[in-house]
């Protein structure tokens, strides 16, 4: 019961403090402007090593898959 308990406030923080985590407004910016003076920033890329980082995915799926079949023949 204690452990229900524990998860239970632990996910109502969570899902309680999303709003307190939104952006509130700087100094200097009480005008209803939204503050967009200025150029934007370069993009960041996301796209450069993808690849890899799906090879490295599929690798630890099949390990997770092969230590799952693994321990369930030992049972």
């Amino acid at each position: 019961m204690k452990k229900n308990t524990i998860r239970l406030y632990f996910i109502g923080l969570l899902f309680f403090t999303q709003i307190a985590l939104f952006a509130q407004a700087g100094p200097g910016d009480d005008d209803d402007g939204g503050g967009l003076n200025g150029g934007d920033p370069a993009p960041a890329p996301i796209n450069t090593h993808l690849i890899i980082l799906a090879l490295f995915g599929l690798a630890f799926a099949f390990y997770k898959f092969y230590a799952y079949k693994k321990a369930s023949l030992k049972q």
